[in-house]
């Protein structure tokens, strides 16, 4: 080994197959969804399954090898600029041409032969920054976990509010409070787990609380939905109706589903089939079976992540892994609890599993540097 070179193990290959399992089955429910007529405005029923590996996996799986194979240091030191350029993309977004609303979102840069959604990657540049932040103030003892403590602990605090109330101010103006959610929530995680006092912890997830209700309160289409939570039966043909697809597609696949292909809510019954409402289609083609499998496998995610993070020997590499690892168990568990109307909708895609280039990117970028922290040995 050369000198200043990582000592480097083998990966986590549990971590490594659950994720190549759920991307596989991702794509099988993908090929099911875009063959449907509803979506024949795209073209080919293979046109969608093509820009999702050629915008998605493709890119995905080399920049994923690329932060499998840098030095850990490296991505420390380069975790400020990265938030900091994250930044300036997601400002880019309000900007004319180049940025691009729909749906009364302004959410996307266009590319030219697709587009870009830099939202999506906030998720890792601002856990890499955090880690990196928070790392460099822990007293360290002995590599001990939780981490033991940080200095400056008011000082930390008033510079995390500042950084969480600019992420906020620019994800709210898009609007995109549900990756906000994420966003705050997995933060707020690795925040306490790195040794600050939890009256901090508690002041912040009073705050969160309160800003819910307030952003829920400002809008109608959140108030809407969270009525809709409350009594899903207020209004099946308007409001409600997403919410009633998706649990009539769930129900309706039984035990072992109705097989891949074969659902009848993919042809248009449910809203957004390939996004957000995709674990409903997979439900009803896979029946219990398959999603039980689904959800098993993100939580043998959870737990390889969490594992990685315990067996770290540095509080940068923990901190990454319990963020990117609260980052994707968190938003798959608000994705499927939404279908099955244990949650409101809120419009976030599954990890993995749903159509779009820009969240599959983030998600292998960030799955390769926890396959490089596990490779760490003694």
């Amino acid at each position: 080994m050369k000198k200043g070179e990582e000592k480097r193990g083998k990966p986590d290959y549990i971590l490594l197959g659950a994720v190549l399992f759920l991307i596989l089955l991702g794509i099988l429910i993908l090929v099911s969804v875009s063959a449907a007529p509803s979506l024949e405005q795209y073209g080919s029923s293979t046109w969608l399954l093509f820009r999702h590996v050629a915008f998605g996996l493709l890119p995905g799986a080399l920049l994923g090898y690329i932060a499998f194979r840098s030095p850990l240091s490296r991505i420390k030191k380069w975790a400020p600029i990265l938030l900091l350029g994250n930044l300036f993309l997601m400002v880019l977004v309000f900007f004319p041409i180049i940025g691009i609303s729909a749906g009364g979102a302004s959410r996307w840069l266009n590319l030219g032969i697709t587009s870009f959604q830099p939202s999506e990657f906030l998720k890792i540049t601002f856990i890499l920054y955090l880690a990196a932040w928070l790392s460099s103030s822990v007293i360290k003892k002995n590599g001990s976990y939780p981490l033991q403590k940080i200095n400056n602990a008011s000082n930390t605090f008033t510079s995390f509010l500042i950084i969480i109330g600019i992420i906020t101010a620019l994800l709210v103006m898009q609007p995109d409070v549900s990756t906000w959610g994420v966003i705050v929530m997995s933060a707020v995680l690795m925040y306490f787990l790195s040794g600050t006092p939890i009256k901090h912890s508690l002041y912040m997830v009073a705050g969160c609380i309160g800003a819910l209700f307030l952003l829920i309160k400002i809008a109608p289409y959140r108030f809407e939905r969270f009525l809709v939570f409350i009594k899903p039966d207020i209004d099946p043909m308007g409001l409600g109706y997403q919410i009633k697809q998706a649990l009539i597609a769930v129900g309706s696949g039984g035990i072992l589903g109705k097989g891949l292909g074969m659902g009848l809510q993919r042809y248009g019954f449910v809203p957004q089939s390939m996004g957000d409402s995709i674990f409903a289609i997979f439900s009803e083609e896979t029946g219990f079976l398959g999603s039980f499998i689904l959800i098993a496998l993100f939580m043998v995610f959870a737990w390889r992540g969490f594992a990685i993070a315990r067996n770290s020997k540095d509080a940068f590499s923990k901190l990454v892994c319990l963020g990117v690892s609260s980052w994707i168990t968190i938003q798959s568990f608000i994705n499927i609890g939404a279908m099955l109307g244990l949650l409101p909708l809120t419009g976030i895609p599954l990890p993995f599993i749903s159509y779009g280039g820009s969240a599959l990117v983030a998600e292998l970028i960030a799955v390769g540097i926890m396959l490089n922290i596990s490779t760490k040995t003694s």
